[in-house]
């Protein structure tokens, strides 16, 4: 919103022009208000900005002069002080750029107060005058419609994004003359054309699970974590087929719901990667960071907040490859995302959370060399180099990972066989309707998380409860292979799961006795041994 009036008094024997407009500054994903408030007198020139302005926001000052002067309006005979509020809200971005130049002009009297209230600018200027576009202009213009805002003038570039947005009028300009045109009543900018949401599946180029020979255990377990969003471990010698079955993962996942597809657009959006002919994220993310990526890279962070790995693939898949050569802090960091479904950075002045439930799959080799408990190759590493790996993974990470799962080698006559397993889509179809009945009992209220891998200790009480048979097994495996209380959770969660793809209303002891099975990872004591047995597990 922009007001302009002349003060009752002079400074100097000089009139004073103020102008206040309206914008916003991103803090992870919220969106505050920002007031830009020029005071304008003539005397000796200057710009300078107050207000707890960063780099870009400072240098901001350049641009609006250079792209003032294109639009024929010179200030170098005004002295221009321009405050960003509130003072205590660090401001990092160029989008500031526009919402400065228009009150500029609101205080040297270019431009009319009553067409410019409760209008949001947002957009970065070029030297010549040029709007260009911004991050997170989606998340800013949720935030305006919710202060209560009822326009906004967004980057053209920006325009499918912007479309996504209801309850607010969004305009679009690529120039500064033609947003001034706009608030002046004699050129009206263009609306923001809805943007359509058409969900994808994933890319047809990843593959199709019909591809994998053999390895009927972890194409199991590859269905069981897309019902039912369980993160899973592969375990097994180099060229198994580990990164393979990672990768097609996505291809058996359904397609992003509207909702799920504004969150991840969201996280994308403040990122940077939203491409601006599509304005949305319209199929499930794939990310799959190097092993020597940082701690801020994984889960997010820096000056300015920005999200990391975990986040860029919230709604979608995270594969991390190698998973015992990243650095022990780095998976460290993994937690606590991993547990809370949400990344929370912690600064001085500010906190900043970001969306991370992301399917995790991560694929680790039994020792240095890969071949510990290969069935035809010998291992090479010491006791003492398979101990010290095996250490780079702690307890409590692998024991927010549900399933564990063993991939041995192929067999070479899986290999030469002509005959093809499942295809995705026929995968894709279980596990849709997996996750329907899911759906449908959050929609009844009988339990509070869409997916069961997010199901509390209540839901289960209510949809996973045990019949004797089911019950008697899982104590005794608790008991025997001294798994925690998280594990103990989370094979209940992963057996709701199994029943329900089967259709099964109640959990009988196969369903649990299948997720027991996924748990053979967690007695860290006996680690080496653990390791050999699975590497024996039989195809069935």
């Amino acid at each position: 919103m922009l007001e302009q009036r002349e003060a009752s008094g002079t400074v100097c024997g000089k009139p004073l022009g103020l102008a206040t407009a309206e914008t916003s500054a991103l803090v992870g994903l919220e969106a505050h208000a920002v007031r830009v408030e020029v005071c304008c007198t003539r005397g000796p020139a200057f710009f300078q900005l107050v207000g707890l302005a960063e780099a870009a926001v400072r240098e901001s000052r350049v641009r609006v002069t250079s792209a003032l002067a294109g639009i024929g309006v010179l200030i170098d005979e005004y002295a221009i002080t321009v405050n960003l509020a509130p003072a205590d809200l660090r401001k990092s971005a160029a989008a500031l750029d526009l919402a400065i130049a228009v009150a500029v002009l609101g205080a040297i009297g270019k431009l009319p107060a009553a067409s410019l209230r409760g209008v949001l600018l947002i957009g970065e200027l070029s030297l010549g005058g040029r709007v260009c576009s911004i991050r997170g202009v989606l998340p800013q213009l949720e935030g305006a419609r919710t202060r209560g805002t009822t326009a906004a003038i967004v980057p053209a570039d920006n325009a499918a994004e912007a479309g996504l947005v209801s309850g607010i009028d969004v305009f679009v300009a690529d120039s500064l003359d033609g947003v001034c045109a706009h608030l002046a009543c004699q050129r009206p900018l263009a609306r923001a054309p809805r943007t359509e949401f058409r969900p994808k599946a994933a890319d047809p180029a990843r593959g199709d699970l019909s591809d994998v020979r053999g390895q009927v255990v972890a194409r199991r377990a590859l269905e069981i974590a897309g019902a039912g969003g369980h993160n899973l471990l592969l375990l097994g010698p180099p060229g198994g087929g580990k990164t393979m079955l990672a990768r097609l993962l996505p291809t058996i996942l359904p397609p992003l719901a509207f909702e799920e597809a504004i969150e991840t657009t969201a996280v994308h959006s403040v990122a940077g990667l939203i491409e601006a002919n599509k304005g949305i994220v319209s199929e499930r993310p794939f990310r799959a960071p190097h092993h020597s990526v940082s701690d801020a890279g994984l889960v997010g962070g820096g000056d300015v907040p920005r999200p990391g790995e975990v986040s860029l693939a919230h709604n979608g898949v995270l594969f991390l490859d190698e998973l015992a050569e990243f650095r022990r802090s780095t998976l460290e960091v993994l937690r606590q995302p991993l547990e809370d479904g949400r990344v929370c950075i912690a600064r001085a002045r500010a906190r900043a959370w970001f969306p991370a439930r992301p399917l995790v799959v991560a694929a680790v080799n039994p020792c240095p060399c890969g071949y510990l408990g290969h069935p035809r190759r010998k291992c090479r590493c010491g006791t003492g180099e398979r101990q010290r790996y095996q250490a780079r993974l702690s307890g409590p990470l692998l024991d927010r990972l549900d399933i564990h799962v063993a991939v041995p080698p192929v067999d070479v006559a899986a290999l030469t066989s002509g005959a093809r397993a499942e295809s995705s889509a026929a995968v894709r179809s279980r596990v849709a309707a997996a996750r329907e009945r899911q759906r449908e009992r959050l929609a009844t209220g009988a339990v509070t998380a869409p997916l069961n891998s997010q199901l509390g200790a209540a839901d289960l009480e209510r949809v996973g409860a045990l019949d004797r048979d089911a019950k008697r097994l899982l104590e005794s495996a608790v008991q025997q292979l001294g798994l925690s209380a998280r594990a103990f959770v989370r094979i209940r969660r992963v057996a709701r799961t199994i029943a329900d793809l089967e259709g099964a209303a109640d959990l009988a002891a196969p369903h649990v006795a299948e997720a027991i099975q996924g748990r053979l990872l967690d007695r860290r004591s006996e680690a080496e041994n653990r390791i050999h047995r699975l590497n024996q597990v039989p195809e069935e």
